[in-house]
């Protein structure tokens, strides 16, 4: 064994490492600015865990890698017949509050997507007969679950406990950024086990599973990785797993046929064997235990190698003190949360809000160790030289609100973020910048290129440090690469051909988007020729608008519109997650152009009233998973992306009284502090970044600009602690649940004649006050 060796080594490196300022040691790292704490305690991290909303209630750190959470069922993505099994997609986090049984805590989930990956290194501890299966034996007999009742649950940021009742066993979990931190309170037993499950995956599938190898140093401590094919194609994730306590013997089972192990074949390697490797593989650490004997694991991830996890682990968790880990996690959490202070109407919705600032915190994910080293897209290891490096980008999503948001709350990270993003696009064999990236892959998710929005919106608002001519250079060769999803049509016919693509009226709205963001990057740097191919390719949307029907709609290759269209049909129309009534109002970038397009501020103002008034029958929306009853108003549905801008686009019509109803009655009837308090996918933090925005009084419609829709604040007062050093002060004067409009805006004394903010308002601090009252401004 080579434990000394390894744990030297470790320190040695480490000292010589980068200092990383989430370094749970660095407390002098706390802004001063923040006046407030305890912001914790109105955060229900079980919001979302129920129905649709798909986020997890473990512990993690403020956009941590380690996010370890219970699992609560196994479901496999296929039946055996080989269909997809749609009980799937609702374990996307691995957790569902209806759910009774536990199987084991997982260091890796994602929060809130509609598809899903990870779910890596499932811990379990057991008492009695040794148990390897997690939901029943060959024989039918019971497997090493647990039940467990919400009554002896708990969670808050950082932290989560519950008795697994079948074992008598009090479960508690915290972390740091790098490192998941357990605790496990046992009876008295000379039988107790801790499983280490390697088969487990969220998103199982027989061939999940690439390949799995253990090492036990010694004692208390195992090193190893696991590969996986999944959502990321070739992902792969290192470990050092340390026991508080010796275990007395250990072992392990193979569930995958092994046609060939060479001259392993000479040992009897399910017991006490040092090494273990093989495609399926579950292990197990037996120990004898007293009356409430506490058995703590420390449990690091690394995406670069076990020397990595070792170093991870020794460096942000050194001893073993789990209260004291606990405490400075929460601290974290209270110091990131405590950016925004607010005073609300009711502590419900003092509630919704912090839980809502909480999920915005969980994704992006720190994507390095502390040394700086990272698995780069090209399967290389890289050192962060001047950023700290991130992953998981859900785009499609998260470009909308949670990036704006970003550029308010957390400039610096953002920055980092945009400078990963164009690590990214280094690394890329199609030199091209994030999709919808994590784990170092690239999954292809959903459609157009977004990360050029991050840039513009960065851009606009005078964000980072990052190289605007580099981000150029990668947004227009991400913006050229024929073969992508329907983008070399889209160049040569100025939309995307619905008879050579899907989803293309969607994909023609989005890439014009994006192309008039590349024009605002381009414009920024001086580039007037790029400025101008950009902002001529942004003008294709009005290639797929039929003026005969008023709606976008799928045109041909011959130039001719597709005849079979219905505009309230959710699937084939050439919409993706969603149809032409909804999603056909996607012209962000020129919204003036589009409600003169689409008929004037009258008819246009009428189309958006019938959105939120009609019925949408279930026949146009029963193909879609993501679109389902619990976040539909009318025909508008915000619980998924596309629609999220449209209450905001009465501000367009000259009638904002109108944003300010409908965006009041969606924060109280789509967001709630309890588990169903989520209408649909919280999709890596954006569903909750809408209500963030939305509470303080204006939304990013058009990243990329450097201004913001005015709505109507749901929080009576909200403090900014911005990172510049200044505050800004939100008032919202007689707020209450029938003061509703707004009546007059003023920005440090001065009043707003018009419906925007603009981001310099914001940033520079000071004071602005919203007027209520219970009637519309425009019939008073």
């Amino acid at each position: 064994m080579k434990y000394l060796s390894i744990i030297l080594a470790a320190i040695l490196c480490f000292s010589s490492c980068k200092k990383d300022s989430t370094d749970p040691v660095a407390e002098d790292s706390i802004p001063k600015i923040i006046k407030k704490t305890g912001f914790t305690k109105y955060v229900n991290p079980f919001i979302g865990t129920s129905k649709m909303g798909h986020t997890y209630p473990g512990a993690t750190a403020p956009f941590g890698m380690v996010q370890l959470s219970p699992q609560t069922n196994f479901e496999v993505m296929f039946n055996e017949d080989g269909s997809y099994n749609r009980e799937t997609y609702e374990y996307c986090a691995g957790y569902q509050h209806r759910d009774s049984t536990i199987l084991g805590f997982s260091h890796t989930n994602l929060s809130g997507t509609g598809h899903s990956d990870l779910g890596d290194f499932l811990v379990m501890p057991t008492t009695g007969s040794l148990v390897l299966d997690p939901l029943k034996t060959a024989d039918g007999s019971k497997g090493f679950y647990s039940t467990f009742s919400h009554d002896q649950e708990y969670a808050s940021p950082g932290y989560y406990r519950v008795e697994l009742k079948d074992y008598n066993i009090t479960a508690e979990l915290t972390a740091t950024e790098r490192v998941g931190f357990h605790q496990y309170t046992f009876p008295e037993t000379k039988d107790a086990h801790i499983i280490l499950d390697l088969v487990y995956n969220v998103y199982h599938h027989d061939n999940k599973n690439v390949w799995t190898f253990l090492r036990v140093e010694n004692d208390s401590l195992v090193t190893g990785y696991r590969q996986t094919k999944g959502w990321a194609r070739t992902k792969k994730v290192f470990f050092a797993m340390q026991f508080s306590k010796p275990f007395s013997s250990y072992g392990h089972k193979k569930y995958d046929t092994v046609k060939y192990d060479g001259f392993y074949r000479r040992f009897e390697q399910q017991e006490n064997f040092p090494e273990m490797a093989g495609k399926d593989i579950r292990a197990y650490f037996n120990f004898d235990t007293k009356t409430n004997e506490k058995i703590s694991i420390k449990f690091a991830l690394s995406s670069v190698s076990t020397n990595g996890a070792l170093k991870n682990l020794q460096s942000e968790l050194p001893g073993w003190d789990f209260d004291k880990t606990k405490q400075k996690t929460e601290n974290k959490w209270d110091n990131e949360l405590s950016k925004i202070e607010v005073k609300t109407i009711t502590e419900a919705d003092k509630t919704t809000f912090y839980s809502a600032l909480y999920h915005t915190m969980l994704s992006p994910i720190i994507y390095e160790d502390v040394d700086g080293s990272y698995l780069g897209l090209d399967q290389n290891i890289h050192t962060s030289e001047d950023f700290t490096n991130y992953s998981i980008f859900s785009l499609w999503d998260t470009y909308r609100a949670l990036h704006p948001l970003f550029n308010i709350t957390q400039p610096s990270r953002n920055n980092d973020m945009i400078k990963s993003m164009l690590a990214h696009q280094e690394q890329s064999v199609h030199h091209m910048l994030p999709i919808w990236s994590h784990y170092a892959n690239e999954n292809w998710c959903m459609i157009g290129y977004h990360a050029t929005s991050v840039i513009a919106d960065a851009i606009a608002k005078n964000v980072g440090d990052f190289d605007k001519n580099k981000a150029l250079s990668a947004s227009v060769s991400t913006a050229n690469v024929p073969y992508f999803d329907g983008l070399g049509d889209y160049i040569k016919y100025q939309y995307v051909p619905d008879d050579k693509s899907h989803s293309s009226v969607s994909k023609t709205l989005e890439l014009a988007y994006n192309d008039w963001c590349i024009a605002q990057i381009a414009n920024s740097t001086g580039d007037k020729k790029t400025t101008d191919q950009f902002l001529n390719r942004s003008e294709y949307y009005n290639n797929v608008y039929d003026p005969k029907i008023g709606y976008m709609r799928p045109k041909l290759s011959n130039g001719e519109f597709r005849k079979e269209f219905d505009p309230l049909d959710t699937h084939g129309q050439g919409f993706i997650e969603g149809n032409a009534w909804n999603y056909g109002l996607y012209v962000p970038h020129q919204l003036e152009k589009m409600v003169k397009m689409m008929g004037g501020n009258e008819r246009f103002s009428q189309h958006l009233d019938s959105l939120f008034t009609m019925k949408l029958e279930d026949k146009y929306i029963e193909k879609h998973e993501d679109i389902t009853r619990d976040g539909i108003i009318g025909n508008y549905v915000h619980g998924n992306e596309p629609g999220h801008h449209i209450p905001y686009l009465y501000n367009w019509t000259g009638k904002p009284h109108k944003t300010q109803e409908r965006v009041r009655m969606i924060m109280d009837t789509m967001y709630g502090p309890t588990v169903d308090g989520l209408c649909g996918n919280d999709d890596a933090g954006q569903m909750s970044a809408w209500y963030i925005f939305s509470s303080l009084g204006f939304y990013p419609v058009t990243p990329g600009s450097p201004n913001y829709a005015i709505g109507s604040p749901l929080v009576k007062e909200a403090v900014l602690h911005l990172e510049n050093g200044k505050e800004l002060t939100i008032i919202a004067k007689n707020q209450s649940k029938d003061n509703i409009y707004v009546n007059r805006v003023t920005v440090n004394g001065r009043v707003l004649n018009t419906t925007t903010l603009s981001h310099n308002d914001i940033i520079n601090g000071g004071e602005i006050i919203f007027e209520m009252q219970s009637t519309p401004k425009s019939i008073e």
